[in-house]
């Protein structure tokens, strides 16, 4: 019998009917939040959810519903204890079923994408080759090096979907052993919002004996991200980026390379016993289920968001969500293009489909006092910089140096007139129309004359 108490039961929520695009806008915290702003103050304008979305208001409701009875996670015979443990695996069994995740799959909490890639870096098998576009975010891009019997072979950013998987193919083609591989591939750049093609990229590792994981950062939070439907072998995203941002992400896919590897962390929780070994030392056995790599009191109340956010997108429904993305990128990106100063970055070409993430340069301006006006006068909040996608973010713009620390002059190298970073806009489905159009307006005023 479950010990959830009415205001907890997962059956209490009623899935409504999917709402048409226009209704599609779901309700997030900090829509009532003013800034001031050189002339008094405005309601803010978050437009960089690329880097952290706000708290749905729903998923804030759960877990304020839940805070009066936090416990012990696995650790206790109390009510409050089996509780917290009950909502914690309920919260698994939800992302399990968000992701269509195949029976035996593991879904392992973890801090961030970030720490789910490294957890993946960490479990390869010795030997292991790794294939990664340097179009990567440097949570994906990063990790793998740091393993010194893994080998690792960098792509170069490709010019269309239909070339990134020529160019996979090719790599994976010249490997030369049947060791173990991996490829490790973005589902939607967090710098130019492009989907990649993430189903033919995952049917060419496999074709190749390669496995396959999806930085699904910034697709997941846009799009229905299936494990089963895409073929890939593990997806890891974000809570922040999700609409849950408490603290907590996902590494969810294939059991076998994490059941024997040793655990991420080594501590209570991941340890089904331990003694001491006659003679001295400490035999352990540890568990093989995904609390092997889930050492320490885990984050439940990130958890529970996590699922909550997973159960909010999916009752909406991705259709009318995509539908009013589609219309407010569209908006977006024809507002821009009227804009002669205003020259939009991509991979893939103007054609190419796209997430709510777009970011782009200003002729003669510098990107970071850019942005600062953007919240100065209008109240408006964006990123600027490179994205923590430094190789990408300078194949677009044509450079190949950072600007110096603290100063504003060309790198060596750059010429001039060059720009050095870029300015990113990014929404989603708590977006209001009018902060679209209150981005637009700034930027046309900000670039006239």
């Amino acid at each position: 019998m479950s010990v959830y108490p009415a205001a907890l039961a997962p059956s209490r929520a009623v899935v409504p009917a999917a709402p048409s695009a226009s209704s599609a806008e779901l309700p997030v915290l900090g829509r009532d939040v003013r800034v001031p702003v050189l002339s008094g103050e405005l309601p803010y304008a978050a437009l960089d959810y690329a880097a952290s979305a706000p708290a749905l208001q729903r998923v804030w409701d759960d877990v304020a519903a839940y805070l009066p009875y936090y416990g012990s996670v696995h650790r206790g015979a109390g009510y409050l204890s089996q509780l917290s443990t009950e909502l914690f695996e309920a919260s698994r069994a939800t992302v399990a079923a968000f992701l269509g995740c195949r029976d035996g799959d593991q879904v392992v909490f973890t801090r961030s994408t970030t720490d789910s890639l490294n957890l993946l870096a960490a479990v390869l098998p010795a030997g292991t080759r790794v294939f990664v576009f340097e179009t990567e975010h440097h949570a994906a891009l990063l990790p793998w090096e740091r393993r010194p019997d893994v080998t690792v072979t960098y792509l170069d950013a490709p010019r269309s979907p239909r070339e990134a998987v020529g160019v996979l193919e090719a790599a994976l083609a010249t490997r030369g052993d049947d060791g173990p591989a991996l490829v490790c591939v973005t589902g939607a750049s967090n710098v130019t919002g492009e989907v990649w093609p993430v189903r033919e990229l995952a049917a060419a590792a496999h074709r190749h004996g390669a496995r396959i994981a999806l930085d699904a950062a910034q697709l997941a939070p846009h799009r229905p991200v299936s494990v089963t439907d895409l073929g890939v072998d593990w997806v890891a995203f974000s809570g922040h980026k999700l609409y849950a941002p408490f603290g907590a992400g996902v590494l969810a896919g294939r059991a076998d390379w994490l059941t024997e590897a040793e655990p991420y962390l080594a501590g209570g929780g991941a340890s089904r016993t331990v003694a001491r070994r006659a003679g001295g030392g400490i035999d352990v056995a540890w568990h093989t289920s995904a609390a092997r790599h889930e050492a320490g009191s885990p984050n439940v109340v990130g958890a529970h968001a996590i699922a909550s956010a997973c159960k909010a997108l999916t009752e909406a429904g991705f259709g009318a969500l995509v539908a009013r993305e589609e219309r407010l990128l569209g908006r977006l990106r024809e507002g821009l293009a009227a804009i002669p100063a205003v020259t939009v970055l991509s991979l893939f070409g103007e054609d190419s489909d796209r997430v709510g993430v777009l970011s782009f340069t200003v002729a003669g301006q510098d990107s970071s006092a850019f942005a600062r006006e953007l919240s100065a006068r209008y109240g408006i909040g964006v990123r600027d910089g490179l994205f923590c996608a430094h190789p990408l973010v300078r194949t677009l713009l044509g450079t190949d140096r950072d600007e110096p620390a603290g100063c504003h002059e060309p790198a060596d190298g750059v010429p001039a007139g060059s720009p050095l970073h870029a300015i990113r806009v990014s929404f989603g489905a708590g977006t209001p129309e009018e902060h679209i159009e209150r981005f637009l307006t700034a930027v046309a005023e900000l670039t006239a004359g």
